[in-house]
């Protein structure tokens, strides 16, 4: 039996999606002065951007996706036993993938990753210059690549901390949930016996 039931740490996370929708929407820079962003950017070498310093049109269409996906997440563990059970069984290990991949991807791909060497930064003669970060040689303020695809403005210390929060939270409940059906299945063959008696 699990310590904290998989509805609960479901309702948490919806809570805390809803919580990140209010505060983006009212002021950004809240989220980004936590400690837990600090420490985590500090850790992976991640960038602190400006962008949250304010509001912006693009931080508000963020908050109201985040509380939607609160709001639904929400209503869909206030349906009956057995339809929240199966629902989350398939969306437990989706978010999760999608979480980690996202994170993993905002590490890895960061001016900061093990994947890239600064040019000189390893001068061995085994080394190979193919890992040299696209961003090495350019003369931008830190944390600000200038390549032309937006999917380099995810490489920063909220956005990996977001994803490592959602990658732990859903790794969580998917492990709950397996206990859980196991739990479950246990009581229906033990319900059985018992009438079978």
């Amino acid at each position: 039996m699990a310590l904290i039931s998989a509805r609960t740490i479901i309702t948490s996370i919806s809570l805390f999606h809803i919580t990140l929708g209010f505060f983006f929407l009212t002021n950004p820079n809240t989220v980004a002065d936590q400690s837990i962003v600090y420490l985590l950017g500090e850790a992976m070498g991640l960038p602190q951007v400006r962008s949250f310093e304010t509001q912006s049109p693009a931080l508000a269409f963020l908050a109201v996706v985040l509380a939607i996906i609160g709001i639904s997440d929400l209503v869909t563990l206030s349906l009956p036993d057995e339809m929240p059970d199966h629902h989350w069984a398939m969306q437990a290990p989706l978010r999760l993938s999608l979480s980690f991949a996202l994170s993993s991807y905002a590490f890895f791909f960061s001016a900061s990753s093990p994947l890239y060497a600064a040019p000189g930064a390893n001068t061995s003669p085994n080394s190979s210059s193919r890992f040299i970060h696209p961003s090495a040689h350019t003369h931008s303020p830190p944390g600000y690549n200038v390549s032309g695809w937006g999917g380099d403005a995810l490489k920063n210390r909220v956005f990996f901390t977001f994803m490592f929060v959602e990658t732990v939270s859903w790794f969580w409940i998917w492990v709950t949930l397996q206990e859980e059906r196991r739990d479950t299945a246990a009581r229906k063959a033990h319900r059985r016996g018992s009438y079978s008696m």
